[in-house]
């Protein structure tokens, strides 16, 4: 009697992220999977092995580091190319989501028009996205999903302009917009416990979507948000430690989630640890 062939391999998980409409997931996986669509946008990235696949342009092949998308709507399928299985990463977006987060034109409904691609600096903002939300996951903290949300707006700044139907609006410097910015920033997210504004929060009142804020902002101050409010945090502490206060005090006086997170900014802004500012 023949042996039964065995199912292919298939392991997935769905993941979470800060955003309602947005989840992502994780295949490893051997099925040939048939024709169907989402009504989401889809991004990601194969991982390892290839695979070809029906997409709204006809039939396209992709390869490990290439980054594959798909439009809400768009028939699509997908099988093993070249080996047994598989593995790619994903992140799935409502469309109004997309249009909140990514339309900073507001010119109407984006459609993505390359289902495959080859770009290596869209790869890398993918890559900090996706390590971002998983650093979020491990702590879900208002400051992580900050960074979170920038380094998706980048990802989604990105794909509008160099792979869609719809090139968002040049970005200006406004220094007197981002300086009322900076300012908000300061006074209500530099200290311990107070809430940390989302780029929303920051972007409604200029009447400025987020990714035309983010883009402004670091064009004006030389860096995004998020690390700009750890710079101050790491500035706030490096003072109250040269005036006698103990680490634990001034990590949690500054804002930070712990002194260990204290120490791996100043490593990353300074070179040196916190107790290198202690008095002598």
């Amino acid at each position: 009697m023949p042996a039964m062939a065995s199912s292919p391999a298939h392991r997935s998980r769905v993941l979470a992220t800060p955003w309602s409409g947005v989840y992502g997931s994780l295949l490893d996986s051997g099925r040939h999977f048939g024709r169907h669509w989402h009504d989401s946008y889809g991004l990601g990235q194969l991982l390892q092995g290839a695979q070809r696949s029906a997409s709204g342009r006809g039939s396209v092949d992709a390869f490990a580091g290439e980054l594959i998308t798909s439009n809400p709507g768009e028939v699509h399928d997908g099988r093993p190319l070249g080996s047994d299985s598989r593995r790619w990463r994903m992140l799935y977006l409502d469309p109004e989501v997309f249009a909140a987060m990514g339309a900073a034109s507001g010119s109407g409904t984006a459609e993505l028009t390359r289902p495959v691609i080859t770009d290596a600096r869209l790869r890398l903002v993918l890559a900090r996205l996706f390590a971002r939300l998983d650093a979020w996951q491990a702590g879900p903290t208002a400051l992580a999903a900050l960074a979170c949300e920038q380094a998706l707006l980048r990802v989604l700044g990105l794909l509008l302009e160099r792979y869609s139907t719809a090139v968002p609006q040049p970005a200006e410097k406004a220094a007197a917009e981002m300086a009322t910015v900076r300012e908000r920033l300061a006074d209500a997210g530099g200290y311990a416990g107070a809430p940390v504004p989302s780029l929303a929060e920051l972007a409604a009142p200029l009447g400025l979507s987020r990714y035309q804020l983010l883009r402004r902002f670091e064009a004006v101050h030389g860096l995004p948000p998020h690390a700009w409010l750890l710079q101050l945090r790491a500035e706030r502490a490096r003072r109250m430690i040269a005036s006698g206060s103990a680490l634990a005090e001034a990590a949690a006086a500054a804002g930070f989630a712990d002194q260990s997170h204290m120490t791996r900014v100043f490593a990353r802004h300074f070179g040196l640890t916190p107790g290198a500012w202690r008095p002598q």
